[in-house]
C-alpha cells in the first residue's frame, strides 16, 4: 500500500490521542538498522533520538534480535501468577548492582512501560507514608501520562482535560542556562537547594508541621537529567544538597531513569554522577533496546519487602513477560562485558565537541551541553538566547523530508524537541554510533541549519 493510501486510512480509522502528530503529514518508515531509518523509498535517515533513547543498542541490534526470537520458540507467554528464570535472574542482577554501588537491599519490580512503573512506585511511596499522596517534582519534570504519573509531570497540557489526582509541588530545577545571571552553576545548584530547603523553615511555609515533626510531602521525584525537559543537566553539587534536606525532613528520593538508564550517560544510572542513593529507582525504555515493553523499580527492602507489599500489590497481565525479561537480560549481560562508560563519554566528548564547533559557525545556537550521548542543542533567534521553536519546527521538517545531500545522495535526519519552550534538539543517538555518524550528524546539522534560517 502507497503511503498516500496508509495516511488517508491512518486520518480516518486512528486515535490521534496516542501518537504526536508533529510532522504533516505524519513520517512513514519502513526498516531500521544501526543508526539508521529508512522509508518507502529506501531513503536513509540518521536518526539522533532513537526512539526517545529506547533504542540505546541500535536498531535490529542481532544480539538481541536473537535473543527473542530464540525466546518465542522456548517461552513465548506464561500467566504472571507463575515464575520464569529469566524474571528472576534479570531482578536479582538489578538487584545486586544496587547493593553494589549503594549497599543497600533492595528488590524489583516489573511492569510494561515507564508511566505504569512510575504509578507503581507511587503506590510503594504512598505505601511507606501512611498514604501520603502530596509529591514534589521538578519544574521541567516528565513522568508519563497516566493519571498518576501526569500528576506530577509538571506540565498542565497533560492533565487539563482530565480532572485532578493530588498534583506535586513543582520546585525548580537548576536550568543554568536561563537562570538567574551572574551565578556560576555551581551557585545556582546551591541557590535551588537553598529556595526548596527554605519550605521546612516554618509551619507556615506551608509543607512542615515541626510539632509532629511530619512533611505533608511523601517523596520527591527526580529525573538526574530532565529528558523531555530538554536534557538539562544539573551543577555536580545539586543532588547532594537536595538529598540532604529530603533525608533531614524524611522524604523519600525516586529517582526517575526511564529515559537516562542503560549508559545512556556513561553510567548505568545518570544518578551515579551525582554521589546521592535513591529510595526508588524507575527504569525502563532501553532495558528490552525497544524490542518488548517491559519496565520496573528498584526499592530499598524495607518499602518493598513481601510483609508492606504483599503479593496482588499491583498487577499487569504482561508484567514481566518472558520476551521481555529474556532480552533484558541479555541486554544487562551485554553490558557487563563492554566497557560502556568509557565507549559512551569518548563518543559523547566528539559529538559535543562537534555541536560546540557547530555553535562558533550559527549564531542560533544558544546552549550547547552534554553528558556521554545526553546531549542538547538550544535552538534560538540570533541575539542567541531568546527561544526559537519555529526554527526548530522548520529543521524537524525539513530532516525528514529526506533531501539533504551527503557524497552525492539524498539523506534525512531525525531529531527529537523538546525543551521547556519546545526549542532544544534533544540528541540520543545509538550508543554504538561511529564517530563518522556522528561527524556525518553534525554536518547534516549544518545543512539543516543553513536551510531552515532561509525558510523563517
Amino acid at each position: 500500500m502507497r503511503d498516500s493510501e496508509l495516511l488517508a486510512d491512518e486520518a480516518k480509522y486512528c486515535s490521534f490521542g496516542d501518537t504526536v502528530h508533529y510532522s504533516d503529514p505524519p513520517k512513514i518508515f519502513t526498516r531500521a538498522e544501526g543508526s539508521y531509518l529508512y522509508d518507502s523509498a529506501g531513503t536513509e535517515f540518521l536518526d539522533l533520538q532513537m526512539w526517545y533513547s529506547a533504542v540505546n543498542f541500535g536498531y535490529s541490534n542481532e544480539r538481541l534480535n536473537n535473543v527473542l526470537k530464540k525466546q518465542i520458540d522456548i517461552l513465548p507467554q506464561v500467566a504472571s501468577q507463575y515464575l520464569h528464570p529469566t524474571k528472576i535472574e534479570l531482578a536479582k542482577i538489578v538487584a545486586e548492582d544496587a547493593k553494589k554501588k549503594w549497599g543497600l537491599d533492595g528488590r524489583v519490580h516489573f511492569n510494561v512501560g515507564g508511566s505504569q512503573s512510575v504509578e507503581d512506585s507511587l503506590k510503594i511511596v504512598r505505601n511507606a507514608k501512611g498514604g501520603k499522596s502530596l509529591m514534589f517534582a521538578f519544574e521541567g519534570g516528565y513522568h508519563g501520562r497516566t493519571l498518576g504519573a501526569s500528576a506530577i509531570t509538571s506540565s498542565y497540557r497533560y492533565r487539563r482535560r482530565y480532572g485532578h489526582f493530588d498534583r506535586a509541588q513543582f520546585i525548580e530545577f537548576p536550568y543554568h542556562f536561563r537562570g538567574p545571571k551572574g551565578m556560576s552553576k555551581e551557585e545556582y545548584g546551591e541557590f535551588c537547594v537553598a529556595k526548596f530547603e527554605r519550605l521546612f523553615e516554618t509551619e507556615y511555609n506551608g509543607v512542615w508541621d515541626p510539632k509532629a515533626g511530619q512533611c505533608e510531602y511523601a517523596a520527591f521525584y527526580v529525573e538526574p537529567i530532565q529528558g523531555t525537559g530538554g536534557y538539562v543537566i544539573p551543577p555536580p553539587n545539586f543532588f547532594k544538597g537536595l538529598k540532604r534536606v529530603l533525608d533531614k525532613f524524611g522524604i523519600l528520593m525516586v529517582v526517575d531513569e526511564i529515559q537516562m538508564g542503560f549508559f545512556r550517560t556513561g553510567k548505568l544510572w545518570s544518578i551515579e554522577h551525582f554521589g546521592v542513593t535513591p529510595d526508588v529507582l524507575v527504569f525502563g525504555k532501553a532495558l528490552t533496546n525497544g524490542l518488548n515493553p517491559l519496565a520496573g523499580i528498584w526499592a530499598r527492602e524495607e518499602l518493598i519487602n513481601p510483609t508492606v507489599f504483599p503479593p496482588g500489590s499491583t498487577h499487569s497481565t504482561f508484567a514481566s513477560n518472558p520476551l521481555g525479561t529474556a532480552v533484558g537480560l541479555e541486554t544487562m549481560r551485554m553490558l557487563a562485558e563492554t566497557d560502556y562508560e568509557s565507549m559512551v563519554m569518548a563518543k559523547g566528548a566528539h559529538f559535543l565537541a562537534g555541536l560546540q564547533d557547530l555553535q562558533k559557525r550559527h549564531k542560533e545556537i544558544g546552549d550547547v551541553d552534554g553528558l556521554g550521548l545526553a546531549l542538547r542543542g538550544e535552538i534560538c533567534e540570533a541575539d542567541g538566547f531568546t527561544p526559537n521553536k519555529k526554527l526548530l519546527d522548520k529543521m524537524a521538517d525539513l530532516g525528514l523530508a529526506g533531501e539533504l545531500e551527503h557524497n552525492g545522495k539524498k539523506m534525512g535526519l531525525v531529531l527529537d524537541v523538546g525543551g521547556y519552550y519546545k526549542n532544544v534538539i534533544t540528541f540520543a543517538p545509538s550508543l554504538h554510533i561511529s564517530t563518522e555518524e556522528i561527524d556525518l550528524g553534525i554536518a547534516l546539522l549544518d545543512q539543516l541549519l543553513t536551510k531552515a534560517k532561509k525558510l523563517v
